[in-house]
């Protein structure tokens, strides 16, 4: 996989605004890539990739607990039990009561906790190895793009994803599904990112970029597609 002439391809051929993020899981400290200086949330790490750092974080340089339980840097059996139990969440007005916290997450993904130290965040034209999962913010004629370019040789659907913080629903779900995956964000999530309030979020495993950037080509040929 060559990620500039990627990136490349899916700016041009989509007309992207913002630049593309790489996410990489690793089971040691990385020594070709400078560590975070600072803690950060999750979705912060994502904008400043998409602002153009490169670096990788541990669990140290996470901030937000979701961010670390879900991205397996922290396993949740080591949280307070208000955490736990996700009662910290009602009064702020994400949940109703503890029930819909916890119905909530027997559907949420999360990277099984012990296995990577750390994870690397990159703009994709900085990469030289082929990434994990693949962020994207973009408009919806955009996603909806991406979603027939995945689509065109397999029949295969994305998933949707829901009100999960997109450290679950746009990075471990793609991971651990291996699927394409769309969605809105959460609120925390856009709170903490300068994103417009008409963008989405597209996540792509790193194995289907080559076909879907190779799909895009085709597809533009083609009556529906030509711009």
């Amino acid at each position: 996989m060559d990620c500039v002439e990627m990136r490349n391809e899916l700016k041009e051929l989509l007309k992207l605004d913002n630049e593309i993020v790489a996410i990489s899981w690793s089971v040691n400290e990385p020594k070709n890539v400078e560590k975070e200086t600072e803690k950060s949330r999750f979705c912060s790490k994502l904008e400043k990739a998409m602002n153009g750092q490169m670096f990788y974080s541990t669990l140290e340089e996470e901030e937000c607990m979701g961010g670390a339980r879900y991205s397996g840097l922290k396993n949740m059996a080591d949280y307070p039990a208000n955490v736990q139990s996700g009662a910290f969440m009602v009064p702020k007005g994400l949940y109703k009561n503890i029930p819909a916290v916890q119905r909530s997450r027997e559907t949420e993904s999360y990277i099984n906790p012990g296995i990577f130290k750390a994870i690397i965040f990159a703009p994709l034209k900085h990469v030289t190895w082929e990434p994990d999962v693949i962020f994207m913010v973009c408009n919806a004629k955009q996603g909806m793009e991406i979603l027939h370019a995945n689509a065109y040789d397999s029949g295969e659907h994305g998933k949707g994803a829901d009100a999960a913080p997109i450290c679950s629903s746009m990075a471990a779900n793609p991971y651990m599904s291996g699927k394409v995956t769309y969605g809105f964000g959460d609120v925390a999530s856009r709170n903490n990112m300068n994103i417009k309030p008409e963008e989405i979020m597209i996540s792509i495993p790193g194995s289907d970029i080559s076909r879907i950037v190779s799909n895009l080509v085709e597809m533009k040929t083609k009556m529906f597609f030509k711009d």
